[in-house]
């Protein structure tokens, strides 16, 4: 598939995504309903998760509830070089604006190192394949992270946003589980299953 195809595809799902997010206003707490807490329980206490932008499924929800279930929490911020870092953020903590109508942690927030990364996303397939905004940033820093240690990668999105299948690139990272507003998807086990 070309860029130019991705491009394409990814403004596709960007419009299901946003009639998605027009129907279930209340997604957010959907999906803190539907993740099971095994997850956290086995690949906790640090999480990141993002701050939501346009029709993006609201994390906070989740987040809050694993607070209080003693997780440590981040969200990313963006650097000057392109470089993602998770930085310590709670509820109540001071965020800044930054390009894109993106709000991030201060720059002097603490540097954690997640152990389970709940990633938004345009698309998703049962290949655990996870198609973004094309900039790169989550699939290099978590290749890192990847490197350096244990990390468990679970999307959140609408039951919509599944696809048949995403054109994959060496560089892509898959997601290890997926959360939709109407259940759990263990990714990693179907491509175990996938390889025989």
């Amino acid at each position: 598939m070309s860029a130019q195809e991705k491009d394409t595809q990814r403004a596709i799902l960007k419009a299901q995504r946003e009639e998605l997010s027009a129907r279930d206003p209340d997604a957010g707490e959907t999906i803190a309903d539907k993740f099971p807490l095994k997850i956290f329980e086995r690949y906790g206490p640090v999480i990141t998760a993002y701050w939501p932008i346009g029709s993006e499924i609201d994390p906070r929800p989740l987040m809050t509830r694993l607070a209080y279930a003693g997780a440590r929490t981040a969200l990313p911020r963006i650097g000057d070089d392109g470089e993602m870092r998770f930085l310590e953020w709670q509820s109540g903590d001071r965020l800044e604006d930054r390009p894109f109508g993106l709000k991030e942690p201060l720059a002097d927030a603490p540097e954690l190192t997640p152990t389970l990364v709940l990633a938004p996303l345009l698309g998703f397939d049962r290949a655990g394949t996870r198609l973004g905004y094309g900039k790169g940033h989550y699939d290099r820093k978590l290749a890192g992270l990847r490197a350096h240690g244990r990390v468990f990668v679970c999307g959140l999105a609408f039951q919509g946003q599944e696809v048949d299948t995403l054109p994959v690139e060496p560089h892509d990272i898959p997601l290890d589980w997926m959360v939709t507003t109407h259940g759990s998807i263990p990714l990693f086990l179907m491509r175990s299953f996938a390889k025989g």
